[in-house]
């Protein structure tokens, strides 16, 4: 399959949409607090940069990296931090930005270590919610779009590294990106 011929499942003009929103949302919420974004790689990264630029606020960004997918399309449930944040969190008020939430095991892991910073505050923010997959309950502050148990490439998610580049989000097969 050519990589323009993905079917679109969430077009770019609502991806765009969507997150101007909940950049309006949080920019009210974090009024006048010392708001620090902490996005997750890689699959947040352009999420985390469109949220980032239409926020209303002054902040700070930061990223993380913990790793459960490895080369398959489902969590293996076994994390590695990959990459540590450069700033420190205590006494600020966290807003962990992350692609997708799925069986909820990665957010809950990435909550409980940042609590052990003592941050002020953390709040989530994640693009998309596969809340049937749910095998860890953790809170979802701020949403994008929930989604059915599809498996999604595009706007940062990948499979196997490739496809971040998709302006939107496709509903595809681990069969049909293997062409």
């Amino acid at each position: 399959m050519a990589d323009g011929d993905f079917p679109v499942l969430i077009e770019e003009v609502s991806i765009q949409k969507r997150v101007e929103q909940l950049a309006e949302e949080i920019s009210r919420d974090y009024q006048g607090s010392d708001l620090h974004v902490l996005g997750v790689l890689r699959g947040a990264y352009q999420f985390t940069r469109d949220l980032s630029t239409k926020m209303g606020l002054p902040h700070t960004v930061d990223y993380i990296s913990v790793a459960s997918y490895g080369q398959e399309t489902t969590s293996s449930g076994t994390l590695q931090l990959r990459m540590d944040m450069s700033k420190p969190i205590e006494g600020k008020h966290v807003l962990l930005v992350d692609d997708i939430v799925d069986t909820g095991i990665t957010l809950n892991w990435l909550l409980d270590y940042l609590k052990s910073r003592r941050p002020q505050s953390i709040r989530t923010c994640c693009f998309l919610d596969k809340p049937s997959r749910r095998q860890v309950e953790v809170p979802t502050d701020y949403v994008g779009f929930p989604i059915e148990d599809v498996f999604v490439i595009g706007y940062g998610l990948d499979y196997q590294e490739k496809y971040r580049d998709l302006p939107f989000i496709s509903r595809v097969s681990p069969e049909e990106v293997l062409i």
